[in-house]
């Protein structure tokens, strides 16, 4: 058990029940306890399979890999359209968690399964993703700014591509562009 564990829960306004007890079906699972992007982690060989976490209206257990998981009960959520490999199971009290304890069980004993196996996600590049017509033109109007934009990690690259594709207006998304231009010339991301 990791003390940074302990004391995140015993410090958690919202969950702290429901977290305390994910944690000790996981826990039964034999997988290491850490502590990463400020939530307990759980990891296989230092690969990670699940992570628990809190938000408003309910806590979740993430899947690393959840994409890969077959979903017999159909309780794997995609927490956004744009999560390619990871996937949630929800839980709004102690009560719905008592009740899928082997269900849990089951899942992390398939995450593990996944990763014993060596199965990777195979995410989708960059050029898969929506190139937004009004970036297309300033890239191919200022090489500077597209040898910068090829430049960055896939990562970053995606990141502004689905910040920019997401605007409903042009008007919109050129403003964005402009905004973040000086940024990706820099060679940072979105959110450096």
């Amino acid at each position: 058990m990791n003390p940074k564990v302990e004391q995140f829960l015993s410090k958690a306004k919202k969950w702290q029940d429901e977290m305390t007890l994910l944690r000790e079906i996981i826990l039964e699972c034999n997988l290491t306890e850490d502590f990463k992007w400020m939530h307990p982690c759980y990891t296989l060989d230092n690969a990670n399979i699940v992570l628990i976490h809190g938000f408003k209206d309910y806590c979740a257990l993430l899947f690393f890999k959840g994409v890969l998981m077959k979903d017999e009960k159909g309780i794997l959520i995609q927490q956004t359209e744009n999560v390619q490999d990871r996937r949630q199971i929800r839980f709004k009290n102690v009560e719905e968690i008592e009740k899928l304890e082997s269900v849990i069980k089951e899942y992390i004993n398939k995450a593990i399964a996944i990763e014993k196996a060596g199965l990777k996600v195979v995410m989708k590049t960059t050029e898969e993703f929506n190139m937004p017509e009004e970036f297309k033109t300033i890239l191919d109007d200022m090489p500077e700014l597209n040898k910068a934009f090829y430049a960055l990690t896939p990562g970053r690259q995606k990141a502004y591509l689905l910040y920019f594709s997401s605007a409903k207006q042009s008007k919109t998304r050129e403003a964005r562009i402009e905004k973040y231009m000086d940024k990706i010339l820099d060679g940072k991301g979105l959110d450096d």
